[in-house]
């Protein structure tokens, strides 16, 4: 149980005068009862619903969204953009509330506003929550996007989101949920699995008693930078793969641009300081192939429709769904660029959409390139 200094009066209180932070800073944690338990998920977006619909299979769950409006539609008829939600399920547009009544969050927002997410969580934060994020990609240290080319960006230019966590909070226990998670899939009831990774034993077993059902398998690491890597490389590949579905130009090549993509992945990865295995996973080589194979991919689909003629402005203008992979593209492309890492898959895929090459040239090149030694990402 979650307990306070004048507990019933504590929740309200936070509320109120924002103090949050003052009087989390005197809880500890006892037992909790799971009647009590809640878990909060930080985002309203497709894969936010999903986890937190596996979550209200064993424990209650607070859902943050910033529009009052939304809140009020949740918590009246459970029911989000067409999605049916757990009765277990409520939901507060309070980020205090989240903090005072949960012990363990899942933020999962767009990596673009991650920092200012946790800037505007930390104040409620202590070093008693667990922080499991599923959001894949990167954070700018202090470099607007649109300065990145100029700004010859380094590694300490940009943060993992698990960096972004300890930059911004006082959270200690920080994991981190990925894997072939597919939204959709996962809120048809679908059976998957995820990998939850993380440096606390603590963090992992409180991942498997929350999202673990005869629908949903958890597999845990220990290799947090190496899982969040993977994350977001992957959605690079699949936005390749899907032009060239989108180009009907096979699955021979795409599974020559998957294979290759993944050799890129682990040598961007191996630069950004992890392990070669933590991309030969359920978080690596799994979500790969479900992600750059599924019409369901939110990247895969951008792919696609390039490939099938439409421009990048045009499928923008008329998709409601964030792209993650095009802002990591961009990030993956300048930094290996100016460490000189050699990634041709991404670079041609950077040229294809920001540049001048067509597909056919971009694939002319690709079949051109000295990929003479086919596995050397295991030595």
């Amino acid at each position: 149980m979650l307990l306070f200094e004048d507990a019933h009066l504590a929740p309200n209180f936070c509320l109120k005068t924002g103090r949050a932070n003052q009087l989390q800073k005197k809880l500890y944690i006892s037992g909790m009862n799971d009647s009590e338990k809640v878990i909060g998920i930080i985002g309203a977006g497709n894969f936010g619903k999903a986890v937190a619909n596996l979550i209200a299979k064993n424990f209650k769950v607070l859902i943050y969204t910033r529009k009052q409006d939304k809140a009020d539609r949740i918590n009246a008829t459970h029911i989000i953009d067409h999605v049916q939600l757990s009765p277990q399920i409520s939901a507060t547009n309070s980020l205090q509330e989240i903090c005072a009544r949960c012990t363990t969050i899942f933020p999962i927002v767009p990596s673009r506003r991650f920092r200012q997410m946790m800037r505007d969580l930390g104040p409620y934060l202590t070093p008693a929550h667990f922080l499991i994020h599923g959001t894949k990609g990167f954070a700018l240290n202090n470099i607007q996007e649109e300065d990145i080319e100029q700004a010859r960006i380094s590694r300490k230019d940009i943060s993992l989101m698990s960096e972004v966590i300890r930059q911004e909070s006082s959270v200690v226990r920080i994991g981190c949920i990925s894997g072939p998670n597919l939204a959709s899939e996962i809120l048809a009831g679908k059976p998957a699995g995820t990998l939850v990774a993380s440096l606390f034993d603590e963090v992992k077993e409180e991942a498997k008693q929350l999202l673990a059902s005869d629908q949903f398998r958890v597999f845990v690491s220990n290799d947090i930078v190496g899982t969040e890597l993977a994350g977001a490389l992957k959605n690079i590949i699949a936005i390749l793969s899907g032009i060239l579905a989108g180009k009907d130009l096979g699955r021979n090549i795409q599974a020559l641009v998957i294979t290759k993509g993944l050799a890129e992945m682990i040598a961007f990865g191996k630069m950004m300081g992890a392990e070669s295995k933590a991309f030969m996973g359920t978080a690596g080589i799994g979500d790969l192939i479900a992600t750059a194979m599924s019409p369901d991919s939110r990247n895969f689909k951008f792919g696609f429709r390039l490939g099938q003629g439409e421009s990048v402005a045009e499928i923008n203008a008329n998709n409601d769904e964030l792209v993650e992979g095009l802002r990591t593209l961009i990030i993956v492309y300048h930094l290996s660029r100016n460490l000189k890492v050699h990634l041709p898959i991404i670079r041609v895929l950077y040229r294809i959409i920001y540049g001048n090459f067509t597909v056919e040239e971009g694939i002319k090149y690709l079949m051109a390139y000295p990929f003479d030694i086919d596995v050397n990402f295991l030595d």
